[in-house]
């Protein structure tokens, strides 16, 4: 079984390699879909900013509609969550 993954490995890692800038940050954002775990998305427009914290959760991603989808943890609870994808940043946070 390990002998199938390692040239699976090498084929991925080719092929981002001759991907353009714009399809690699698209297979990035699709990347963040399915991780769960500790994140703070950031909204930035300007001079306005608003963060949010995803605790034991996923950030999820419509490239095509061009937003991220996630459950923020804030002061009154939960809540559901959508930004756009160009003025958004995902840090992993511990």
């Amino acid at each position: 079984m390990r002998m199938l993954i390692v040239p699976a490995v090498l084929c991925a890692v080719a092929a981002l390699g001759g991907c353009s800038e714009e399809q690699q940050n698209r297979l990035a954002r699709v990347g963040v879909t399915w991780l769960e775990g500790d994140y703070r998305v950031t909204y930035a427009d300007g001079e306005h900013v608003k963060t949010w914290e995803v605790r034991d959760s996923k950030v999820t991603s419509d490239p095509d509609r061009g937003y991220y989808y996630f459950w923020a943890t804030t002061a009154e609870g939960r809540a559901y969550v959508q930004t756009p994808i160009g003025r958004s940043y995902i840090e992993e946070i511990p």
